[in-house]
């Protein structure tokens, strides 16, 4: 779990969602926030496996 947490990607992931939610609560409720929460959804989705991905592969050199 820690290496999800701690992982650069899905940080940067989590961090971008605080703007989604501040266009929530302070923007106009259009299809156009329905395509920021599907693009959040899926950052957070695609940061998960690509550290899924990396730990699975050995490391180079050992």
């Amino acid at each position: 779990m820690r290496k999800y947490l701690f992982s650069g990607a899905v940080l940067g992931a989590i961090i971008s969602g605080f703007g989604v939610v501040k266009a929530t609560v302070d923007g106009p409720r259009d299809w156009r926030l329905l395509l920021m929460w599907v693009s959040w959804a899926a950052s957070i989705a695609i940061a998960i496996g690509t550290v899924a991905e990396e730990t699975k592969r050995p490391e180079l050199g050992e």
